[in-house]
């Protein structure tokens, strides 16, 4: 199982950014898919999380500018990042639980981080 992720870089503050996460490999099936993000010198935090019932979740810090979604016939879930600001600036790690094809397990599986710089 394999997280790519991809849309970061460099983006003004008020502007707006798209990242994706495809998830590939032999899957079974997908539970909860998520993004995170960890900025210089602290440690990594959950920025959004959606259930497989595409229920939402956000961390306080990004209610009402970030927006998280899944297409389960793709295995991609995107972060819609709306009115950044330089406080966002991190990598941007998307997370997912997979169950593997012959498999009974629930394993959380990470993409390999996509830098996103907010400036002007």
């Amino acid at each position: 199982v394999q997280l790519q992720a991809s849309g970061g870089g460099l983006v003004q503050p008020g502007g707006s950014l798209r990242l994706s996460c495809v998830v590939s490999g032999s899957i079974r099936s997908i539970g909860d898919m998520a993004w995170y993000r960890q900025a210089p010198g602290k440690q990594r935090e959950l920025v959004a999380r959606i259930t497989r019932g595409d229920v939402p979740n956000y961390t306080d810090a990004v209610k009402g500018r970030f927006t998280i979604s899944r297409d389960d016939y793709k295995n991609i879930v995107v972060l819609e990042m709306n009115s950044p600001k330089p406080e966002d600036t991190a990598v941007y790690y998307c997370n997912a639980r997979v169950i593997a094809r012959f498999s009974s397990l629930e394993t959380g599986y990470w993409g390999q981080g996509t830098q996103v710089t907010v400036s002007s």
